[in-house]
């Protein structure tokens, strides 16, 4: 009788413990990101893709930040003061704040993270947003002085790029500068995990980070999932409880499903097409002209993106500070044609189309544009570039002169929320590849000279003035097709809140948490 008593005693509580240790791993507040592409480092400084740069946010941070609506924020910095000339910038650190290898944040951490990146020995990718630095200086454990080579009044929204981020000045020493893109140490809510390239990104939280109560969920594992279907179907079956980018096309079905939030937010991400200016005959600018006229952009948002985008009315996107609005190109195949012929070309030409991208949408729109220049005479062969490819044939072209682009859908957004970054590297002379991605080749003196003096003011409205003056030259120039701004379109699980995609296409997640 004692015997059976303490096999059910013994039974029952075996049947406890596996009831509480289930109910342990069932409020452990695990979350899944499916994102639609592979990191490519995780050196902030060594990362040109806004994906990477997200998944950073997880274990990294910067003096500054962004918030929902692009303006900027402390985060690492409590504040600063600009010198009268526009050279130094004295910032002021936020104290109590650890490293997640236990180590302060102090002010010798903001020296030796922007000296590696102005260093142009370490060949770092973010060289050229940082190139103006000529020095930082210590004052004491919580206040630098930066010194700039010449004025840039974007200074504090470079800052703020996610790119600026501070590393831990022990974990570089101790992994080299090659080797810290595989073993990041910040100040960040959590701390990195593992690495599996193809597979998985696991970061838990971290108990020493110094906003306290936060991150309210214990790991985040990102994901990559590059196929469209497989994004959505992991989202379905709960495998993942958010998801981005969405595929367009199946946005009605995400929609329906009772347990899921479909949210379609604006953003600056804009696509275009670039046309090489220093080759026939895109060296004329009524040929220019007459492609912006030959398409379509309403019927391209619906073809290509089911809606979520809106023909692009400006040079830069509205929601960059300094954008100026213009009105989208009206759709005119009739005065297409006839600038066409104007320009010596009245049977239209011959040419190629490249898409920097090869997935679903990226086929769409090249296909679409395809068949409204052929309404015009232009006969157009299409190719969509593998990434090496890109590469290589565009982005490292050494000679401007024989650069085999020709015209070019590619998109950016203005990540630092100012109309300089959505300028510079785009359409200034200063940056055809493999420098930046002017890769229209575009030379217009009156613009360069605009975006020169643009950074060296710090008036707000001699600021406006060249800007628009800028961005009024570049669109009647037309080096681009201006196509769209698309819409960001992400799922999540009704029970996840608190994480939301920025207008440039990074993630916020510092509310994140599980309901």
């Amino acid at each position: 009788m004692r015997t059976t008593q303490h096999k059910l005693l013994a039974s029952i509580a075996v049947a406890l413990t596996a009831q509480f240790a289930a109910g342990h791993a069932f409020a452990a507040k695990d979350v899944t990101l499916a994102v639609d592409s592979t990191f490519t480092t995780l050196d902030p400084y060594d990362s040109n893709d806004t994906l990477s740069q997200a998944a950073i946010k997880s274990f990294y941070q910067g003096l500054f930040g962004f918030d929902k609506d692009l303006k900027v924020v402390n985060v690492l910095a409590e504040g600063y003061e600009v010198s009268k000339d526009g050279l130094v910038y004295t910032i002021r650190l936020r104290k109590g704040v650890k490293f997640q290898d236990g180590t302060d944040f102090k002010a010798d951490a903001v020296k030796i993270c922007l000296e590696r990146v102005i260093n142009p020995d370490n060949k770092l990718k973010r060289f050229n947003l940082f190139n103006r630095i000529s020095k930082v200086d210590i004052v004491n454990d919580y206040e630098v002085k930066i010194t700039l080579k010449e004025p840039f009044s974007p200074f504090i929204n470079t800052l703020a790029h996610s790119s600026a981020a501070m590393i831990s000045p022990a974990a570089l020493k101790q992994y080299g500068n090659k080797d810290i893109g595989f073993h990041p140490v910040g100040t960040g809510p959590f701390k990195f995990v593992e690495w599996k390239q193809t597979d998985y990104m696991k970061v838990t939280k971290f108990d020493g980070y110094w906003k306290k109560g936060y991150p309210k969920i214990d790991s985040i594992t990102w994901k990559p999932v590059v196929d469209n279907n497989t994004r959505s179907a992991v989202m379905q079956t709960g495998e993942a409880q958010f998801a981005f980018r969405i595929p367009f096309e199946q946005a009605e079905l995400l929609k329906s499903k009772p347990n899921l939030d479909l949210i379609s937010s604006p953003s600056i991400v804009q696509r275009y097409i670039s046309m090489n200016t220093l080759q026939k005959p895109f060296d004329n600018p009524k040929v220019r002209q007459a492609i912006n006229y030959a398409i379509n952009k309403e019927a391209l948002v619906k073809v290509a993106f089911s809606g979520y985008a809106t023909p692009q009315d400006g040079v830069l996107p509205q929601g960059v500070d300094y954008a100026l609005k213009t009105g989208p190109w009206p759709y005119d195949p009739k005065k297409a044609k006839q600038l066409l012929a104007e320009a010596g070309y009245p049977n239209g030409f011959e040419t190629e189309l490249w898409s920097a991208y090869n997935h679903t949408t990226a086929q769409k729109i090249i296909q679409f544009v395809q068949q409204q220049l052929a309404q015009v005479g232009i006969k157009a062969k299409v190719m969509a570039l593998e990434a090496g490819v890109r590469v290589e044939k565009v982005e490292s072209a050494p000679v401007a002169a024989n650069a085999p682009v020709r015209m070019y859908y590619t998109g950016w957004s203005s990540s630092t929320g100012e109309a300089d970054w959505g300028l510079r590297p785009l359409l200034a002379s200063e940056s055809f590849p493999p420098k930046l991605f002017n890769t229209a080749y575009y030379k217009n003196e009156k613009v360069d000279a605009d975006i020169a003096k643009a950074l060296t003011t710090t008036d707000r409205m001699e600021k406006t003035t060249l800007y628009k003056d800028a961005q009024t030259e570049i669109w009647k120039d037309a080096p681009w097709a201006f196509l769209v701004t698309e819409k960001l379109l992400y799922v999540r699980s009704k029970n996840l809140k608190g994480i939301y995609v920025m207008p440039d296409g990074s993630f916020n997640f510092d509310e994140i948490e599980l309901k």
